[in-house]
């Protein structure tokens, strides 16, 4: 009995990798016919499966192996635990959610690009279970609660003095561009071998902190710092430091080109209420970098969502005002939608989008109480959209006199008593849609 009990485990793990890539990586079909995409390409699926360190590859290459020598493969304890992780990222938008699956794919390439990372926490936590204090039950943990469980072993002691670490000069690669009472501000914006050293020197070579950039022989520095720079936070006064670097342990990494702003353990940071709170202290010296992302080009503005992504995260920070105050005097659309689920969002529009000269299309839907008359003084608009906004009832009557517009919608805006003026220049095409055409 106990025989055919070994036989039958070896027959498992033989077939575990084979039932699981056929049910991953090729399409099915639902109950009415219809073909269903794969949930992860052959490629995603055995980079999860190489990242169990309990998987035995047999001394199979995956990427030249055929079919019959995949089979050799067998796939570890932890893999499944990985695919459930992969496919269901955390996310703060829901399911619905204007950027919810672009939020998805973001949350998936993130996981692929700090997968190393989980390997080595599977590692401790194969080595030490026996040590680790609290839940030991892989399947009750998310990847960060791992983390947090094996993070503590072979931690060592600071051996540098305030004092070397404030003299301390920049890395080469990098400039001190803040040096606050609280908070010091390094950044790296080359893009070449200098600039990668001093992100691993900053990030403590991916030892002292887990950001992907700080690791060595890894290319992930290549693909951020071609979007912007990085910009690494702690503060100067903190005397709990690393050995190898003097900095203090508690540091931030921040790229705004990709919304990423992490802690050492390389967790996803809420920058507004950091700014709102113990960091104020940078909170108008990263103003500019929030500004640049603002919009496509210079010349495009398009916000969705008040509660998140970079434009939302200004918002928060500054108000829509100091937004229309950074955007550049190019842009020539301006877009925004509210189209949060939950997010029943009213905004004033200042009587500073005068100043967009350029401009030749607006739309606002589903987020407006009223117009400004500055409206009035944009000589090449030609599209001007107003729709879904029950709470405007009125518009300024000098919109008949702009010289380029060609195109007015009210439609869902209900409640808005269109001016004599725009009737009388105008053809009512019905459901609040107004030719404007001369």
């Amino acid at each position: 009995m106990r025989f055919t009990s070994i036989l039958r485990q070896v027959i498992l793990e033989q077939s575990r990798f084979e039932i699981l890539r056929d049910a991953l990586t090729k399409p099915t079909q639902d109950k009415q016919g219809n073909k269903v995409k794969a949930k992860m390409t052959p490629q995603e699926f055995l980079m999860l499966v190489q990242a169990d360190p309990t998987t035995k590859m047999n001394n199979v290459d995956p990427e030249t192996a055929n079919s019959k020598e995949l089979e050799k493969i067998k796939a570890g304890k932890y893999v499944q635990w990985l695919i459930k992780h992969y496919l269901s990222p955390k996310t703060e938008r829901q399911p619905g959610d204007s950027g919810y699956e672009k939020e998805v794919k973001q949350a998936k390439e993130t996981f692929m690009e700090d997968l190393y990372k989980i390997t080595d926490d599977l590692k401790k936590f194969v080595r030490f279970k026996g040590r680790i204090q609290g839940e030991r039950d892989m399947n009750k943990l998310t990847p960060d609660q791992l983390y947090d469980a094996v993070k503590d072993f072979d931690l060592t002691l600071a051996t540098t003095t305030k004092a070397e670490r404030k003299s301390a000069e920049v890395h080469p690669g990098a400039k001190l561009v803040f040096d606050g009472d609280n908070w010091r501000v390094v950044e790296i914006k080359d893009k070449g071998a200098v600039g990668k050293e001093a992100a691993c020197f900053y990030g403590g070579n991916n030892q002292e902190t887990r950001w992907c950039t700080s690791a060595p022989g890894a290319s992930w520095f290549d693909r951020y710092i071609k979007d912007g720079p990085l910009y690494v936070v702690y503060n100067p006064n903190d005397t709990d430091v690393a050995p190898a670097t003097g900095l203090p342990k508690t540091r931030y990494q921040f790229h705004f080109p990709s919304n990423q702003f992490m802690d050492k353990d390389d967790r996803q940071q809420d920058l507004v209420t950091l700014l709102n709170g113990p960091m104020s202290e940078l909170k108008q010296f990263f103003k500019p970098e929030f500004a640049k992302g603002l919009t496509v080009g210079g010349e495009k503005l398009v916000i969705d969502s008040f509660s998140h992504g970079a434009i939302g995260k200004f918002i928060a920070l500054y108000g829509l005002d100091d937004l229309i105050g950074n955007l550049p005097s190019t842009l020539k659309e301006f877009q925004i939608q509210n189209r949060d689920s939950k997010n029943d969002v009213t905004i004033n529009i200042p009587e500073e989008i005068g100043r967009f000269k350029d401009l030749n299309m607006i739309l606002l839907d589903n987020c407006i109480v009223n117009i400004p008359d500055a409206i009035c003084t944009l000589p090449k608009l030609r599209f001007l959209a107003l729709i879904n906004n029950p709470k405007l009832t009125s518009i300024p009557d000098c919109i008949a006199d702009l010289p380029s517009l060609y195109f007015l919608n009210l439609k869902g805006s209900n409640n808005v008593e269109v001016p004599e003026s725009i009737k009388a220049k105008g053809t009512d095409m019905g459901g609040g849609m107004w030719d404007l055409q001369d």
